[in-house]
């Protein structure tokens, strides 16, 4: 009998800007785990995501007050075996090393631009989730999902809104 590694879903989800879209709370239904890569400016919004599973979160240049204070501008955590570092805004990243995958370091998770997008650059997996917050400009409202199998790692983005 061979051994299967077990899958690990997580959501990604950033830019929320203080709206929790029940298409984004759908979508990430029955996942592990959370990521919240930033500008989600209000308690209440990662108290939402709770409810469904965990949550890692990182501070956005949008996320003030008393409640934001608490958050880390950039968290690592490792899910099976892939270490996953997350930032609000990729241009923090030349600040912390520049050789991620040397760190071992497989995915990086980010927000900010509101522009969803998957990349691997130099062995690491770059996952942008977009924004599930409100519209801006023509940019697509979205939500990503990462599965981990091991020290495998692919993720999928999800528009949340036609």
């Amino acid at each position: 009998m061979t051994s299967h590694a077990r899958t690990t879903r997580i959501g990604l989800i950033s830019d929320t800007h203080n709206l929790v879209r029940p298409e984004a709370l759908q979508f990430l239904a029955g996942c592990d785990a959370i990521i919240h890569a930033g500008d989600i400016c209000n308690q209440t919004v990662l108290d939402a995501l709770a409810q469904i599973a965990p949550v890692t979160a990182v501070r956005g240049n949008n996320d003030t007050g008393e409640w934001a204070a608490a958050l880390p501008v950039h968290a690592t955590l490792t899910v099976q075996q892939v270490t996953i570092l997350v930032v609000h805004d990729i241009a923090d990243l030349g600040a912390l090393s520049g050789d991620l995958r040397g760190e071992g370091i497989g995915v990086v998770i980010a927000g900010h631009s509101h522009k969803p997008s998957i990349a691997e650059c130099n062995g690491v997996l770059y996952v942008n989730p977009g924004s599930a917050g409100p519209r801006r400009f023509k940019l697509p409202v979205s939500a990503g999902m990462l599965i981990v199998e091991g020290a495998h790692a692919t993720a999928t983005l999800q528009p949340l809104l036609i």
